[in-house]
């Protein structure tokens, strides 16, 4: 796959998202893109688990953390199942967790940041919703484009 975000922004602009959000690249992938899956939770991570466990090779797992910094939705474990279901990616408006073992593997990993606490196991949530953050709606079925310069969106794949 090759692509750069600034050149899909040169080429597409008028028909792309351009999310404003400044995401730290944790994962050993560090371009990726794929049709996006949407989980809204907080400081809980089951649905996070559940979407992995289920959704299509080649997608982008967008989680919604509402920003918070208080635990981990992502840790090793959960990248390297991701890994093995073959999804592109993971971007987590929230933060993720042993982010040296996750460097480690080829998956694409975004985040607001790191924090060592797991999160809680309760299952609340939301799946295949609309999300909005970042100045942008992640709308499942679209498609994410992620890379070094940031992360837009497309109502359809461009490469």
């Amino acid at each position: 796959m090759s692509f750069k975000t600034a050149d899909l922004c040169d080429e597409f602009h008028e028909e792309l998202q351009i999310c404003e959000t400044s995401f730290i690249s944790y994962g050993g992938r560090k371009r990726f893109s794929g049709p996006i899956v949407t989980v809204e939770v907080l400081d809980d991570n089951v649905l996070v688990r559940q979407a992995i466990e289920t959704v299509p090779p080649g997608s982008v797992l967008v989680v919604d953390g509402k920003g918070s910094r208080r635990c981990a939705l992502l840790g090793d474990m959960l990248a390297a199942l991701a890994v093995s279901r073959g999804l592109a990616g993971v971007i987590l408006n929230g933060c993720a967790r042993d982010v040296a073992d996750i460097a480690e593997l080829q998956l694409g990993v975004f985040a607001l940041g790191s924090m060592p606490l797991k999160s809680k196991k309760e299952g609340k949530g939301k799946r295949d919703v609309v999300l909005k953050f970042g100045g942008v709606e992640w709308t499942p079925g679209h498609y994410a484009y992620a890379d070094e310069d940031g992360v837009v969106i497309a109502s359809r794949p461009l490469i």
